[in-house]
């Protein structure tokens, strides 16, 4: 049997709904292990084919949605034509209601969002399209290795054109914040502990504020290209920003909440947007 890999082909972005933590943002590399039989090229598979026909089917299938895990006692998820409508109870006694599009959102089996569900999904979804010749299909999912302080946050862009649109796409990020040139482990342990789990929200999108049952809630709603998207949070699980909440204007604001604590140095700010990329800021 041959075998082909592709190590880091791909990261996918993305939230899941968790009873404990509440709406959490991820980021898991892709590495593919194809096994088959030779074609007449004397290939299993041509590279420049894996790219493209495996990412996509990623990207189409879970990257930049919302995963929901069915098996949660509680969870409730309606179709309402084309729009999708899910209401999650935490373990908290709060809840979390998201509305969509339903291309958004992705329903797994099971009481969590783990690596071998979204792979074994993957693995059914990429027999469809690849050639008869390939007979096995490895698809791994893993965690960047970060030796230092990560965040994992959620937000939506509705500005964005592409699926960075939608209400809750997430991120598993680290973050690096330099003071006259040194890295500053006190200021990175402090917005790692500030975001772990967190959702970044953007004032101009509140429409509505309210109290049910002794518990703060906050509802963005906006109209973008892809349709109309609401997501209703508990307050304390929300950290609001002025701005929108592009990599670009986290790494700002990032920066300026530094700089407000230390006014007298140099502060450079390298924020991540899950693996390898990411805005810098300096003040």
């Amino acid at each position: 049997m041959n075998q082909l890999f592709v190590d880091n082909l791909t990261v996918i972005d993305f939230a899941y709904l968790d009873h404990q933590r509440g709406l959490v943002g991820e980021s898991w590399i892709v590495d593919v292990v194809l096994a088959g039989e030779l074609d007449e090229q004397g290939m299993v598979f041509d590279f420049g084919s894996v790219k493209r026909t495996i990412k996509q089917v990623i990207d189409e299938r879970v990257d930049h949605r919302l995963l929901i895990p069915t098996g949660q006692p509680g969870i409730q998820i309606q179709q309402q034509g084309d729009v999708s409508v899910v209401e999650w109870p935490l373990a908290d006694g709060s809840v979390i209601t998201h509305r969509s599009p339903a291309e958004a959102i992705l329903a797994l089996d099971g009481s969590q969002v783990v690596p071998s569900a979204v792979s074994a999904l993957l693995e059914r979804e990429l027999r469809a399209v690849l050639p008869a010749n390939v007979i096995g299909i490895d698809v791994i999912l893993r965690e960047e290795e970060i030796d230092g302080p990560y965040y994992h946050y959620v937000h939506g862009l509705k500005k964005h054109l592409g699926n960075c649109q939608r209400i809750a796409h997430g991120h598993r990020s680290r973050i690096q914040i330099t003071r006259d040139n040194t890295r500053d482990d006190d200021l990175e342990r402090h917005w790692a502990r500030e975001w772990q789990d967190i959702y970044i929200g953007t004032e101009d999108d509140i429409t509505a504020r309210f109290v049910e049952e002794e518990i703060s809630y906050l509802t963005f709603s906006y109209e973008a290209n892809q349709g109309e998207f609401s997501l209703t949070m508990p307050q304390q699980r929300v950290y609001l920003m002025d701005t929108d909440t592009t990599v670009e204007l986290i790494a700002a604001h990032l920066a300026n909440q530094c700089k407000q604590q230390h006014p007298d140095d140099e502060i450079r700010v390298k924020a991540f947007e899950g693996v390898g990329k990411g805005a810098i800021a300096a003040r």
